[in-house]
């Protein structure tokens, strides 16, 4: 062994010892029972499978599980268990030890809880990891063997997530997109809070880095002016807390650059103008623990004489906490700077329980490790909703997320039965999603309910604190319009399971059509024959197809005959052709319609894809997010080996990354302002002689940009409208809504899709 090499392993060696070190210290400091023993041997053990092994940032992969029990132990709360779970996640998948082998040294506890890792791992950082919708599945359907398997599972998320510089682009959009998509919000339902904050944060930072650091600078330049508003804010606060002899601490909580990015976003405002970056926590220690809620509105009524509260924005979870465990009483006050700061009030064991989530409430049990019981009403009833989805699964993985995600998103009301029992339920929620959340039956033949003792229809709005009955006929029939106007994943699964019992029937009827096509051109009917048909006329599956062809409409011909005999070649797929999405300054038509670029076998889809101006046309844009240059993006390759450009956070894009990783691609734009493309900008302000004519002079006179369509509408001296232009890319459309905004009762210029 060279004198390189072995101080290379001293440095693992001390690197590893002091990382699991660590590990121990942060157990032996928590109320979890001292099993020392256990933790170091699945320590070693772990240590020995993973011997040589490296992961893609050089470092001995052993790394990873102490990184991943850390996590679970520190940032989680979670025992011995849950500690040698996390240090033996890996060794079933990647060595040759087997579940038996971990039963056998650890128990069937640790073992069982290894196993549900194993099953849904399925290499997240593999080739093979793109059929996340079914891993997902498995998770959900493990999760409720044993709660602690998607907890270290959101611990190993996590660490992937911080170490994903070491990743090649596209493989950094996928796990960001689907932890994004799925990670963040479970974690959020698990109460996870700081990690569901700390995902959303890093899945931002990869995908749109130059937001993320432009966010950060600004976080930092306004610091001290934030830092001087809190300590004049909560100077009063304090000092009204000392004098009531409140054992107490006081925190400021700072919006993550994601979250003010997605407010951003969502309310088409700038950074300068989100106000609720700073919000203010006081935590204190009661002294019993029966009186804290009681304790909570006292610290509410003495601030509420120092500051006057927002009467609309009084939150109180204590009472009936968030389906995640979450309790704390939030209120809005207006500070002296004429600023709404909002304050959460909260004792140590709710701050505990809001950070660390679902396990924490076993530590204010005995302090023991606890087996994880069905005591958990509000946990339970979620994943019992979420077993009969799976119960009865749609058959494209995408719905099936997609209601999966209904669930864990959803913020909750409290709704009565008509013997005054509570349900919880999301927001937003009609009577039809509360009939189904009684029973199948109540929903499939609901006519209507009584809302207070008053007759609403089916599509009515619960809200919090409504009791409501629900009226049923035999004669009702599950329709296809009630999917429209659902909202919990329970209802639409049902709906759909229903329709789909019902669509079978127009499927044989496709089928028939299919097979009497075939027999009367004397072809054969195989299963692939259904496939390539399905492929060709770019519907998702062959149930769609049947679908298509029982309903009319698709209908058989002769480029069908030539698809199956393989005879469109390229000169016969002119109908595959198009105009592409933009327009050259002295573009003749036929030169705006180019080939798609197919994807061959051997393509290196590590490297990044470059959209330039001559090339533009060989890639597929579609219209559910509108790119132009300047957007961050990215590529995906489709059912033909063509590639689709998106918006890295285009809603579509989102799910393909969480079900079709692997087709992922990272795509860059080179261009050199020589095409044009459309955008649209959104106006609002006050109405007033000359508005019109303002407006058109800054966009066609000072920018030389051509207004191609121009909306407006004007009511009661307020005026909105749209502007659709030809611009270069995203720079273009900047520099124009800067100048709208200099417009004199122009309020408002944002861009829309």
């Amino acid at each position: 062994m060279d004198e390189e090499q072995k101080l290379r392993e001293d440095a693992d060696e001390k690197l590893i010892n002091g990382a699991f070190q660590h590990l121990l210290d942060s157990y032996l400091a928590s109320r979890h029972r001292k099993k020392v023993d256990i933790i170091t041997k699945a320590f070693n053990f772990a240590r020995q499978a993973h011997k040589g092994v490296r992961r893609l940032s050089g470092e001995p992969y052993i790394l990873h599980p102490i990184a991943v029990a850390q996590i679970a132990c520190e940032e989680v709360g979670l025992g011995s268990t849950s500690i040698c779970a996390a240090l033996l996640h890996d060794v079933v998948e990647d060595t040759d030890y087997t579940t038996e082998d971990i039963e056998n040294i650890f128990g069937p506890k640790i073992a069982q809880i290894v196993d549900g890792l194993t099953k849904i791992s399925g290499g997240i950082f593999g080739e093979q990891a793109s059929a996340q919708a079914e891993i997902f599945k498995k998770l959900l359907l493990t999760m409720s063997d044993d709660i602690r398997v998607i907890l270290i599972k959101i611990c190993d998320r996590l660490h992937n997530m911080r170490t994903l510089e070491s990743q090649p682009a596209n493989k950094q959009y996928k796990i960001a997109g689907e932890t994004l998509y799925i990670y963040a919000p479970l974690s959020n339902r698990l109460g996870l809070y700081k990690i569901k904050s700390e995902l959303e944060n890093l899945s931002f930072q990869y995908e749109h880095p130059d937001e993320y650091n432009s966010i950060k600078k600004k976080l930092a330049s306004t610091e001290a002016s934030r830092r001087e508003l809190f300590d004049q804010f909560t100077a009063p606060i304090e000092e009204s807390l000392r004098q009531m002899g409140v054992k107490y601490e006081i925190k400021e909580r700072v919006k993550t650059p994601f979250s003010i990015w997605n407010k951003m976003q969502n309310k088409h405002v700038t950074f300068d103008e989100v106000y609720d970056i700073l919000a203010v926590r006081i935590i204190f220690t009661p002294d019993k623990r029966e009186e804290e809620i009681n304790e909570c509105f006292n610290i509410y009524v003495a601030i509420s004489k120092i500051y006057k509260s927002h009467p609309d924005r009084l939150r109180d979870w204590l009472s009936h906490p968030k389906a995640n465990g979450y309790q704390a009483l939030h209120v809005t006050l207006m500070s002296k700077q004429g600023r709404w700061i909002e304050v959460q009030i909260r004792s140590d064991r709710m701050d505990e329980i809001a950070e660390q989530g679902f396990a924490a409430h076993w530590k204010y049990k005995d302090g023991m490790e606890k087996e994880f019981t069905e005591d958990e009403s509000e946990l339970n009833e979620w994943l019992r909703t979420i077993k009969e989805i799976l119960d009865d699964p749609q058959p494209d993985a995408m719905d099936f997320l997609d209601a999966i995600k209904l669930n864990l998103f959803a913020s909750e009301i409290f709704v009565f039965t008509p013997k005054g029992e509570i349900k919880t339920m999301p927001t937003g929620c009609t009577a039809l999603d509360f009939a189904f959340s009684i029973h199948t039956f109540l929903g499939s033949h609901c006519i209507g309910a009584k809302v207070n003792h008053k007759l609403v229809p089916l599509s009515h709005k619960l809200n919090s604190g409504d009791q409501v009955e629900i009226l049923t006929s035999k004669a009702q029939h599950v329709q296809a319009s009630w999917i429209n106007f659902v909202s919990t994943a329970k209802a639409r699964a049902k709906i759909q399971a229903i329709l789909r019992r019902n669509g079978r029937e127009i499927q044989k009827r496709g089928e028939d059509i299919l097979n009497d096509f075939l027999k009367k051109n004397e072809l054969e009917n195989t299963p692939t024959v259904a496939d390539k048909l399905a492929a060709f006329h770019e519907e998702r599956s062959r149930e769609s197809f049947f679908q298509a062809l029982g309903e009319k409409t698709i209908l058989l011909g002769e480029k069908d005959i030539d698809e199956l005999q393989g005879k469109n070649t390229d000169e016969n797929k002119k109908g595959w052709r198009r105009l592409v999405p933009f327009l050259g300054k002295k573009a003749k038509k036929e030169d705006t319609t180019q080939e798609f670029f197919v994807v061959p076998e051997k393509f290196n889809r590590k490297k990044p894809i470059f959209i330039n101006d001559d090339n533009i046309g060989q890639y597929k844009f579609r219209h559910c997010c509108h790119p132009i240059p300047g957007d961050d993006i990215l590529g995906f390759i489709d059912n033909k080996h063509r590639i689709e450009i998106h918006k890295r956070d285009c809603p579509v894009a989102n799910k393909l990354k969480t079900s079709y990783g692997n087709r992922i691609l990272d795509a860059k734009w080179d261009m050199h302002k020589r095409l044009f493309f459309d955008a649209t900008i959104h106006i609002e302000g006050i109405d007033r002689m000359g508005m019109v004519m303002d407006i058109s002079s800054v966009i066609s006179s000072q920018m030389n940009v051509n207004i191609h369509k121009f909306t407006i509408t004007s009511e009661e001296g307020v005026f909105n409208g749209d502007i659709e232009i030809r611009v270069h890319d995203r720079e273009d459309v900047k520099t124009i809504i800067d100048q709208l905004k200099t417009i004199n009762d122009l309020q408002e210029a944002t861009q829309i899709m």
